[in-house]
């Protein structure tokens, strides 16, 4: 899509699926011309957010669209084959065709099961996500993935499927809590240490302003990270290679997540899981003691968990072993050989595990 708003930064996917991310004060009233032929337009939000979701189906209805708005449960909760069954049903009465569209508007899980409706709906139907949360923004709504979860584990039932085009609009990080910030600072903090080391360079000169959705760098810390990511995803979509490193800390951080019934805050949880990757990393002879330390003193400083329950190390290790990047059983942990340098660590010694996981344990 092209807009002439100077006050907007445009960050090219590339791939198989091309599509824009705008990024910017104000970027959501571009809905319109991120879809300028679709006739109806469904626009489903988390229920707490009908007036972040308003100005939307507004902005549509204004454009001669006809539009329906859809109500999602908020958080993980949406992710359920349920909410997507009435979706399915809800995109019927519609009457959503194939040359029509779905928006998303809410956080991460929002955008994950909206999309993954999406994905399903006549075999694939255009999507627009407008991610209200820092963790959405440069993670969950950029890249194509969407999925449910299962009594199994976190996002086993999914599909890549890319959005017509992501509108991170930052004017709706004003409204956002410090701690809804702070949970998606994993991600970018993640970013940092993968592939963006000015990331932690940009934290660490402003720890303060880093844990607000208001600092000085937050516009610089959003796009850096959704840049890192278009980088990634544009040159393997499916996961088949690179992408992989995008997990880093998510393999321990799911299995925290189901441990907790999902009522951990993602972000959380991934903290968590990048300290126990640098551990593991460390106690193979893989990565320096500077940059494991530095992982707990970045996330520490902003205020984000480091360590969790000893006594949940069985039931966590037996849900990793069901994680998606697992391969006929064998457990694979996206590692760090250095700062920027990500890799694989396969079939790691339960031992090595177990070692690791003691050195995040409380």
């Amino acid at each position: 899509m092209t807009t002439t708003d100077a006050s907007l930064t445009t960050i090219a996917v590339g791939g198989p699926a091309p599509y824009d991310v705008l990024v910017g004060p104000g970027a959501a009233r571009h809905v319109v011309s991120a879809l300028p032929d679709a006739a109806s337009v469904a626009v489903v939000h988390d229920e707490r957010l009908g007036e972040l979701a308003a100005p939307v189906a507004a902005a549509l209805h204004a454009a001669g669209r006809r539009v329906e708005v859809m109500v999602v449960p908020s958080g993980e909760q949406a992710k359920t084959l349920e909410v997507v069954a009435r979706l399915w049903d809800d995109f019927a009465g519609a009457a959503v065709t194939r040359s029509d569209a779905v928006v998303a508007v809410g956080g991460g899980a929002t955008t994950d099961v909206v999309g993954f409706a999406a994905a399903t709906w006549l075999r694939g139907v255009r999507v627009v996500h407008v991610p209200t949360t820092l963790l959405a923004m440069v993670d969950a709504a950029v890249g194509g993935k969407t999925g449910i979860n299962t009594s199994a584990g976190k996002n086993l039932a999914g599909a890549f499927h890319p959005p017509a085009a992501v509108l991170v609009d930052l004017d709706l990080l004003t409204a956002l809590p410090a701690h809804e910030w702070v949970n998606g600072m994993a991600e970018v903090v993640k970013a940092g240490f993968i592939a963006d080391p000015v990331i932690l360079d940009l934290i660490g000169s402003d720890v303060a302003g880093a844990a607000l959705p208001t600092g000085p760098s937050t516009r610089a810390l959003v796009e850096r990270s959704i840049a890192m990511k278009a980088h990634v995803v544009a040159a393997d979509l499916k996961e088949a290679g690179p992408r992989e490193m995008l997990n880093y800390g998510h393999t321990l951080g799911h299995a925290i997540e189901r441990h907790e019934s999902y009522t951990i805050p993602h972000g959380h949880a991934v903290s968590i899981g990048m300290v126990f990757a640098a551990e593991l990393a460390r106690v193979a002879d893989r990565l320096d003691d500077a940059t494991a330390d530095r992982h707990r003193e970045v996330l520490d400083d902003l205020g984000l968990p480091t360590s969790y329950a000893r006594d949940a190390w069985p039931s966590l290790l037996e849900t990793m072993r069901m994680d998606k990047k697992a391969r006929g059983g064998t457990l694979r942990f996206v590692v760090l050989d250095g700062l920027g340098k990500p890799a694989i660590l396969a079939a790691p010694d339960d031992d090595l595990l177990l070692a690791a996981y003691r050195e995040v344990s409380s």
